[in-house]
């Protein structure tokens, strides 16, 4: 599964349904239930119907199966994927907010800054 950006760039992707690694091998966040937490146990956002949200609602990435949410721009051409590195040791995760009501706008964190929010 591969997550696009507002422009329909390759920005991160999931091969195993809870590991998000960005292309240079990275990981940087993963998924529970349908959570988007970050290694340190942050929050991030959720997943739903083929997007990643962010905390207020906003798309972050979209997936090629994704439905509903904003109109998706045409993705562009992956790049090679790089040796994974391992993944750190997850920490204690933050208990998940109230999810806010889905937004038809992209979230200005649509890139790998979301993967560094906090």
């Amino acid at each position: 599964m591969v997550f696009y950006n507002y422009n329909g760039k390759p920005i991160a992707y999931c091969e195993d349904k809870e590991k998000i690694y960005l292309f240079s091998g990275e990981p940087v966040a993963y998924f529970h239930n349908e959570y988007v937490y970050d290694y340190d146990g942050n929050e991030l956002g959720w997943f739903r119907n083929g997007w990643i949200r962010d905390l207020n609602g906003a798309c972050v990435f979209f997936t090629e199966d994704a439905i509903g949410g904003m109109v998706k721009p045409v993705r562009e051409v992956l790049p090679v994927k790089g040796v994974k590195w391992v993944a750190p040791v997850k920490s204690v995760r933050e208990v998940p907010q109230v999810k806010a009501i889905d937004q038809l706008s992209w979230s200005r964190l649509s890139n790998e800054a979301f993967f560094r929010q906090k």
